[in-house]
């Protein structure tokens, strides 16, 4: 129980990197509440850039993507940041096999309320929450490939531009041209769009 006490519970960038060093340990070690706080920060990441990488399929990608890492998780040393460049890197290599395998299918599905599974909150929150990041997902899926995966990277599983350039097997410079140039459009595609009206009124 005192283990359990002093075990790291809770994930944050702005924690000690010890800190997320010795859960990553904990997890690579067998320790099942640690590997369930490292899926629960990471895991929604993961699918949100899945779900831009090949649509529907995000949840089987990242289903096998979690197997791989379970598989191979003993073999990484890191931290927090330098785990989730890695579960990065693992679910583009299986996004991409997949589309290789098999026929293209659209890059983004309208049924997107699953995303965020959050538990006891507010119902209704919860749903403004989803679609909102629906819209948001399907607004980067129109930008080229490149700027897309650049600025998921950078803004939603958090890498710094040396750690999404090692993912995507570019220049950290060209990752951040990307990612400036994506997120550029994107603002002004949200300001052409009923999404973006409504986050300016504060409907979203």
């Amino acid at each position: 129980m005192r283990e359990s006490q002093t075990r790291p519970s809770a994930l944050n960038m702005d924690d000690a990197g010890n800190g997320q060093v010795e859960l990553i340990e904990c997890a690579r070690a067998g320790d099942s509440d640690a590997f369930a706080s490292l899926y629960r920060d990471t895991q929604p990441r993961l699918l949100r850039y899945a779900t831009v990488l090949v649509g529907q399929d995000a949840d089987d990608v990242t289903a096998e993507a979690w197997l791989q890492i379970a598989r191979d998780l003993r073999s990484f040393t890191g931290d927090l940041r330098a785990f989730r460049a890695w579960a990065a890197t693992v679910v583009r290599n299986r996004a991409l096999d997949m589309k290789r395998a098999a026929v293209r299918r659209p890059a983004i599905p309208m049924e997107m309320m699953y995303l965020d599974r959050a538990a006891n909150n507010d119902t209704a929150a919860t749903a403004a929450e989803a679609i909102s990041t629906a819209a948001a997902l399907a607004l980067i899926a129109t930008l080229p490939r490149d700027q897309a995966e650049a600025v998921l990277l950078r803004t939603v599983i958090g890498l710094d531009a040396k750690a999404a350039a090692e993912v995507l097997g570019k220049r950290a410079g060209a990752v951040r041209v990307a990612a400036h140039r994506g997120l550029k459009s994107l603002g002004r595609r949200i300001d052409a769009t009923e999404f973006g009206r409504q986050i300016n009124e504060g409907a979203v």
